[in-house]
């Protein structure tokens, strides 16, 4: 098929499907026309299968045939892109090969790395100074190229006049988790975007962590060697022809009308939340409160930007903790295929900079470019964490800002940048003894610092108990389902309830009523007023203002589920109960009675705080008395007049021994750091 062939007959298939499309576009002063491969596959093969076979050239046919129309005005319309490649042609990026260059493919990746976008020469214009003729040189490859002669015979410098520009950007992406096979490590591939691909509307679907279909074509690029010569390996090169993006996060899928209509009938059910909760991984026996809160982190709460544009996140964090065998990453895992968004990172495997972000060296167009964590990737969606505890301190610390503030920040090399990271995280983490003991502060069995585990909306203890009942219970289910699999399945499938979430995300902003808010703030006021036992004058905190937050947002995610915008006194009463659940399971102190948020963050109740500052002021009785080493006898007696034991004190010392305050001279005695 010869050129004026393939002009002609872009020219008649433009005709017929896109004529309306392609005055539309000219009004609106667009620079491409987007065409549908497959209308064009029925409507001429030969030209469909010679765009798939030599598209560099068939494209330009294409455009050319856009120059033949007649419009009003001038046409700003000089390309085109294809979208709906058949199957054939998406190819995994591992399993390109030099058979496929040259050739019209679609490539699925998740973008890392995205460049800055910057101007590129594709034409140059030069006058000879010997002459004054005017030579135009197409600038094709990386080298800036100038005329080396001219046709009157000059062979100097020739003066450059003018040169068009286009902008470029350089994308790295990388195969997606789903598409991988046991220990293969994920390929990656350049993308070159140019002209109105690097527009800021389409550069907000580049940016790293999201998924896009690249349509394009392979070709090689050439690598230079240190001495300068050419080296006989080559790299490759994915020229972009358009980009599509896949369907991502809760707020980009599509519904169409009989998906509304299942999920406003669905939302009319009185017993909607429990079918929910029980298709949260049904193959786990009970859980049924971690279920629940699962259900409403799936939701969330509403994100709100304030008058003063301070932001209060709607993210719910979820921390699990508890014996080893219990079912806590299977959960863990089923949470992160439901979420169309989800990174899942184990502890050991991660590093701070795998969790938040990175900088590094951009080989093709110089300078430093920015490689999005797993936090950044998650951005509007879920990131799973497994083995929390096991994590490095510093790298933990990378969390406490995409916790609260929902950013991560990066100063390095000459990149200043803030990434959103309006990311939910669900985290596990087993105890240092490897069992939860009920009966210790959580903060004392886990390896993780009071400021992270106070970001947590709730923390669920998972406790492994023998008991004939629970254990006939666990013991049919897990058996039952290994013998007939389907025995165990949700109420509700996977796909519709991605759909029923992603429905309730998109439409519905929930607001407080009257009666929510009086029943928040009875049980907010009542809880933290409760506690009357005060020691050494410290008073047990059993609830912060963090924790009054979490409950607005659970309130909300429960309406959600309704698809009510009114958040009414039901939901409320739901967010408090599991609140006040996992504030029994973790933060209540056997000693007074009462609910102690410091014995949950800290691992020290108030009524050893007490203990310690009464403890102190005796000690120091000690020394102004001009007793520098205190015997532990007469400390003891001292401090059982004062109604604590022995055991007791031993405690106290210990802490105020490390915090350094006290020291041990020698045995039995005791004396005060100065």
């Amino acid at each position: 098929m010869d050129v004026s062939d393939q002009i002609e007959r872009f020219r008649d298939f433009l005709n017929t499907h896109y004529s309306q499309l392609l005055h539309k576009a000219v009004q609106s002063g667009k620079f491409s026309l987007v065409l549908d491969f497959s209308l064009l596959a029925q409507h001429d093969v030969d030209l469909a299968e010679s765009v798939l076979q030599d598209p560099f050239d068939v494209l330009r046919s294409a455009e050319l045939a856009l120059d033949q129309f007649d419009f009003p005005s001038k046409s700003t319309v000089q390309r085109i892109r294809f979208k709906n490649l058949p199957d054939l042609q998406k190819v995994k990026i591992g399993e390109i090969r030099s058979s496929h260059l040259g050739f019209f493919l679609a490539i699925e990746g998740i973008v890392r790395q995205a460049s800055d976008v910057r101007p590129q020469v594709t034409n140059a214009k030069f006058e000879c100074i010997g002459c004054g003729n005017t030579l135009s040189i197409l600038q094709v490859e990386q080298k800036f190229k100038e005329p080396s002669r001219c046709t009157c015979g000059w062979q100097g410098k020739f003066r450059l006049l003018s040169k068009d520009l286009i902008d470029v950007q350089h994308l790295k992406i990388e195969e997606p988790p789903d598409s991988l096979e046991g220990g293969e490590q994920p390929k990656r591939i350049s993308v070159l975007l140019k002209e109105d691909l690097v527009e800021p509307r389409m550069e907000k679907r580049t940016v790293p962590g999201s998924r896009i279909l690249v349509s394009g074509f392979v070709r090689e690029v050439a690598i230079p060697l240190k001495t300068g010569a050419q080296s006989v390996r080559f790299d490759l090169l994915l020229e972009a022809n358009n980009i599509e993006t896949v369907e991502e996060d809760f707020y980009d899928i599509e519904l169409t009308d009989e998906d509304k209509e299942k999920i406003q009938l669905f939302s009319q059910d009185k017993q909607a939340f429990e079918k929910l909760s029980r298709s949260i991984a049904p193959s786990i026996w009970g859980h049924e409160k971690i279920k629940e809160a699962l259900v409403l982190q799936l939701f969330s709460g509403y994100r709100k930007v304030r008058g003063d544009n301070t932001v209060t996140r709607g993210d719910i964090h979820i921390l699990l903790v508890g014996d080893p065998g219990a079912g806590k990453s299977q959960i863990l895992q089923f949470i992160s295929k439901v979420a169309p968004k989800a990174r899942f990172v184990s502890g050991k495997g991660s590093s701070g900079a795998g969790l938040t972000a990175t900088v590094v060296k951009d080989e093709f167009l110089r300078g430093w470019a920015l490689e999005a964590g797993a936090l950044a990737l998650a951005n509007k969606g879920i990131a799973v964490v497994d083995e929390l505890d096991k994590m490095t301190p510093e790298d933990r610390d990378a969390l406490h800002e995409a916790l609260e503030q929902q950013t991560i920040t990066i100063s390095k090399a000459n990149v200043q940048a803030t990434l959103s990271a309006q990311t939910t995280l669900l985290a596990a983490a087993n105890p240092k003894l490897g069992r939860f003991d009920p009966y210790s502060p959580l903060a004392g069995q886990i390896d993780l610092p009071s400021t992270l585990i106070n970001r947590f909306d709730l923390i669920f203890p998972i406790r492994d108990i023998p008991s004939t009942e629970h254990d006939t219970k666990i013991a049919l289910h897990v058996l039952e389902e290994a013998h007939k699999p389907e025995t165990y399945s949700g109420d509700v499938s996977e796909h519709f309830l991605k759909k029923y979430i992603a429905y309730a995300k998109q439409t519905i902003k929930p607001t407080l009523t009257k009666s929510a808010v009086n029943e928040i703030k009875d049980f907010y006021v009542s809880l933290r007023n409760s506690s009357q036992n005060e020691e050494g004058g410290i008073k047990a905190i059993p609830i912060s203002a963090r924790q009054l937050e979490g409950l607005i947002r659970l309130a909300e995610a429960s309406a959600k589920i309704r698809l009510d915008t009114k958040v009414n006194k039901d939901d409320a009463r739901r967010a408090i109960e599991l609140l006040r659940y996992c504030l029994m399971q973790v933060g209540f102190d056997p000693e007074t009675g009462q609910i102690d948020m410091d014995r949950m963050s800290t691992g020290i109740g108030a009524s050893a705080r007490g203990r310690i500052m009464t403890l102190r002021d005796v000690i120091h009785s000690f020394d102004v008395k001009g007793m520098k080493n205190i015997p532990l006898d007469e400390l003891y007696a001292e401090a059982a007049l004062k109604n604590i034991d022995q055991h007791k004190v031993d405690e106290a010392l210990e802490q105020l021994n490390r915090a350094g305050e006290v020291f041990y001279p020698k045995r039995g005695f005791v004396s005060l750091v100065k």
